[in-house]
């Protein structure tokens, strides 16, 4: 075969042909990874506003992928147009969490393996991975941190909150020290253990402490 042989239609009827059974079940697989992905990100979602759309995306997007592969793997024409048309498609969603990154290559992926007719593959990957995902996502390597926002009258006040502070948590940083008319306001993070915050109160009843604010944090984590 050279390369006249490409452009004949006896080449191009061969490989245009495909299973329909195969499609099918490609499909219902593709399916049910989608929604077992679903789940998994459904379960471990640690951020601050979970969307149900992007949810939703992960399953589509495994259907599709797995479309897409299906029709480059029976079509040699339609593999090379499909190359060109991905090459102008520009992505501009916003990525709020970096792990969406991993759900999203993971449908990707489970779309592929599927479209490439690899579905024990697929099926076993999904599984480990989402194993993973569950176990270390519930499991806590370290003490939960917080920012704590402290409103001071004076200096006095301020020394007995910060000591009350390093006495009751595991690590502290000042983040920031505001000093105005209204008083002092420090901000600080801090490592709290086993999500023991009664010491809030205590800051709270010192003499020349106008207020305390602690909230969960999901910043940049100090080292």
């Amino acid at each position: 075969m050279n390369f006249s042989d490409i452009f004949k239609s006896s080449f191009l009827e061969s490989v245009t042909e495909f299973s329909v059974i195969d499609t099918v079940i490609g499909m219902i697989f593709a399916l049910v990874l989608g929604l077992f992905i679903f789940v998994i990100y459904k379960k471990t979602f640690s951020g601050v506003m979970y969307s149900s759309g992007f949810a939703m995306s992960l399953i589509g997007l495994s259907l599709v992928t797995t479309l897409v592969i299906m029709a480059v793997t029976s079509n040699v024409v339609l593999s090379l147009g499909m190359v060109g048309a991905l090459s102008i498609v520009r992505f501009r969603a916003a990525i709020k969490e970096p792990m969406e990154i991993v759900f999203l290559f993971w449908a990707l992926a489970v779309g592929i393996v599927i479209g490439a007719g690899m579905i024990p593959l697929a099926v076993i990957g999904s599984v480990i991975i989402g194993v993973i995902l569950v176990i270390f996502t519930h499991k806590k390597f370290s003490s939960s941190p917080y920012i704590l926002i402290v409103n001071c009258k004076d200096e006095k006040a301020e020394e007995s909150a910060l000591n009350i502070i390093k006495k009751s948590v595991s690590k502290y940083v000042v983040k920031s020290k505001t000093v105005g008319e209204n008083g002092i306001e420090v901000t600080a993070e801090i490592r709290v253990k086993d999500a023991a915050t009664s010491f809030v109160n205590r800051i709270n009843e010192i003499n020349g402490v106008s207020g305390a604010t602690l909230v969960t944090y999901n910043g940049d984590y100090m080292s």
